[in-house]
């Protein structure tokens, strides 16, 4: 039988050789997306991410090195078990290191169909022209956006300069996730970069602030721990207008228990405040318009109990009268964060005013879709302009749908000439 310091070593060196050969088999990235899909990237943006990815990689590679050396040079058994112990340590970051890449390496592999890609590199393009128009104005850079398409109702966002699972590096682009059924209505991309932008100027605490001290003392704590979602909301409305809040009716509407209940804890304010709320931004900022009728129907589907005894239907009651101070805090109010200006200020709601993109349709025509100038120029009041006959013209939805398809593909820089199976001719 081999001795006690024999047998761990044969066990630790096993296990070492295990992780140090998974540690290696991250290193090719081309197995775990394809050349195809890492081309459907712009050439900034595969750069940042395979450079990250490879350092995270390679820091990995070295701890390996270490471990090995420490097992070659392990004489006892103490001496052993501390290389083992630090072998757990080592699996534990190579899971953390698998984690960053898979996530990205998942994102990037949705662009293998040419057509998918270049609608996501008009996702892209659109999430860093919002952020670049306001962020640019401020003197802070704006990140690089990486979108890619995934199952499910709503969007999310893994922000620039997070903290990674590896635990040693950060984000290194705005990575957003588009719903499969939003991809040509992607007014929540903008949503998600909102999230980007207030985490850049650091704006969600001061916002949060402001809703505790502008609003009664009945629901001011409950908007305040919303802050993060409103302040993503106001984002996606002066960039985007009337689009973004008939998209997000659209996903979140559901029963009058789902859309009316308050979940501890939860950033997002129920959805029943989150439409009505989006309709006072159209109300403030334009008057009056097709979202009146949104509210009246959402209010007539979901009516708020008249009850003493819920706190819940208290809140939601208690909100509607003040949901135009939330409207005057979020856009109109200057803000440290935004250098003494403020939202409406940084992206005026009036270039998405209705008017404001029926004027700009009559004035270009075709062009406006056509032109890689204009496209390239209106490409973010493009998407609120669309998004408005989405919501406005129902019966001409696949007229709607193929406008929008054809200029995004022009943005992404390929031919909108789609055939029978999906890709681009």
């Amino acid at each position: 039988m081999a001795e006690p310091a024999a047998a761990l070593r044969t066990q630790v060196a096993r296990q070492v050789a295990h992780w140090s050969a998974a540690a290696e088999g991250l290193r090719d990235l081309d197995d775990m997306a394809s050349a195809q899909a890492w081309a459907g990237l712009e050439s900034y943006l595969g750069i940042a991410v395979r450079r990250h990815l490879t350092e995270v990689v390679e820091r990995l590679l070295a701890q390996a090195a270490i471990l090995r050396a420490e097992l070659a040079a392990a004489r006892s058994a103490d001496e052993l078990e501390r290389v083992r112990r630090r072998l757990v340590t080592f699996a534990q970051r190579y899971l953390r290191a698998e984690i960053t890449v898979d996530f990205y390496t998942d994102a990037v592999r949705a662009r293998t169909s040419p057509r998918v890609a270049a609608l996501l590199r008009a996702c892209d393009i659109l999430a860093h022209r919002s952020l670049v128009q306001c962020l640019d104005q401020l003197g802070r850079p704006a990140p690089v956006v990486l979108s890619y398409v995934d199952s499910g109702r709503g969007a999310a966002i893994l922000k620039a300069g997070l903290r990674l699972w590896d635990g040693a590096s950060e984000s290194p682009a705005a990575t957003i996730k588009i719903a499969r059924h939003n991809l040509l209505r992607p007014t929540a991309l903008i949503h998600e970069t909102g999230h980007q932008f207030a985490h850049t100027c650091a704006w969600t605490g001061e916002f949060a602030a402001a809703l505790r001290q502008g609003l009664p003392a009945d629901i001011a704590d409950a908007w305040a721990g919303w802050a993060s979602e409103v302040a993503a909301d106001a984002f996606a409305f002066v960039h985007t207008g009337y689009a973004s809040v008939a998209a997000l009716h659209d996903v979140v509407a559901g029963d009058t228990s789902d859309v009316q209940r308050v979940i501890p804890g939860d950033p997002h304010p129920p959805a029943y405040l989150r439409v009505l709320l989006g309709v006072q931004m159209c109300r403030t900022h334009y008057g009056a318009g097709p979202w009146d009728e949104l509210a009246e129907a959402w209010a007539d589907a979901h009516p708020v109990r008249d009850s003493r005894t819920s706190d819940d239907d208290a809140l939601l009651r208690n909100s509607l009268p003040a949901l135009a101070d939330v409207v005057r805090l979020s856009t109109d109010t200057p803000m440290r964060a935004f250098a003494g200006r403020t939202l409406s200020a940084l992206a005026p709601p009036a270039r998405t005013h209705p008017k404001a993109l029926e004027d700009l349709e009559q004035r270009l025509g075709p062009a406006l879709y056509h032109s890689m100038h204009w496209i390239w120029t209106e490409a973010l009041r493009l998407l609120a302009l669309t998004g408005l006959h989405a919501a406005t013209r129902p019966e001409r939805v696949a007229d709607t749908r193929r406008a929008q398809e054809e200029w995004m593909l022009r943005l992404g820089g390929s031919t909108p000439n789609v055939g029978t199976g999906g890709e681009v001719r």
